[in-house]
């Protein structure tokens, strides 16, 4: 499987009041689900800086990534930067 970092960063109009993000993340979560099957959740993680959730998941159609993506974008309202991610022993056996 290929490992992707989704990087998101919320826009101002994602929500109103922090505890609504609750809410917001799991709708988005559930839809993921649902129309992205072959989308694994590895791990994710709030972030303090330019970005504000970073998301580690493996799929091995880029396709279904760049659904995942849209959705975040969409239901979360987020910017997102996806990128793939090759593990470091792999990377350098390939040199």
């Amino acid at each position: 499987m290929t490992t992707y970092i989704v990087l998101s960063q919320l826009t101002p109009q994602a929500f109103s009041d922090p505890k609504d993000f609750k809410k917001l993340a799991r709708t988005v979560s559930d839809k993921i689900k649902t129309e992205c099957p072959g989308v694994t959740w590895k791990a994710s993680y709030a972030t303090m800086g330019r970005l504000d959730v970073v998301d580690i998941i493996e799929c091995d159609d880029p396709k279904q990534v760049e659904k995942a993506a849209m959705l975040i974008r969409s239901y979360g309202k987020s910017t997102t930067e996806t990128l793939v991610a090759t593990p470091w022993g792999e990377f350098i056996d390939a040199l």
